[in-house]
């Protein structure tokens, strides 16, 4: 069976960045929906037509990947609006912040506390891989059709680097807004 639309593929992989440090890698098969919101555009276009066995080295630029790094998106915020435990490194779902938070911070993204200083907290709603180009060498280890299910819903219920947050079609999302 060869890659169509609307099949369900099996990957492991390895992602690394430029310099080849390894960001990713699924030794295990994980299974994804062509034609659905599982994978990134491009990740879908070299896999078509390709059997299970099939080994791609893929070259990803930030737009075809995250997107670039958005300045934008980094938001100081006073400590205090926070609880107390709050580390850096946690995730907030934009839904989440305190109502005293900037206004101008969509509340559809997911933030990361890169930094906590002594009275502010720096909030940033860029996917972590934003603006950075990517290597991935995947593995096709198997193929099959979908059911009507997955199809119906658009997804494995996994999806590469991807978690949609918020459903408000009205604030949309900075490019590259998933995260795995």
């Amino acid at each position: 069976m060869e890659i169509t639309s609307d099949c369900v593929v099996a990957l492991t992989w390895t992602l690394k960045d430029t310099l080849g440090e390894v960001l990713d890698e699924l030794d295990e098969p994980v299974e994804f929906l062509m034609g659905g919101n599982d994978l990134l555009p491009k990740i879908e276009h070299a896999l078509m037509g390709h059997g299970v066995g099939a080994k791609l080295d893929l070259h990803l630029e930030p737009e075809d990947a995250f997107g670039d790094f958005q300045e934008e998106l980094l938001f100081l915020e006073p400590k205090d609006l926070f609880p107390a435990e709050i580390q850096e490194g946690m995730t907030i779902e934009g839904s989440a912040l305190p109502a005293a938070c900037n206004p101008e911070a969509p509340r559809n993204a997911l933030y990361t506390i890169t930094e906590i200083y002594p009275e502010h907290v720096v909030l940033d709603g860029n996917h972590p891989l934003a603006g950075i180009a990517l290597r991935l060498s995947l593995r096709i280890n198997q193929i099959r059709s979908a059911t009507e299910q997955e199809l119906q819903a658009g997804t494995c219920g996994t999806g590469f680097f991807k978690i949609e947050v918020g459903a408000d079609e009205s604030d949309t999302l900075p490019p590259g807004s998933h995260l795995h």
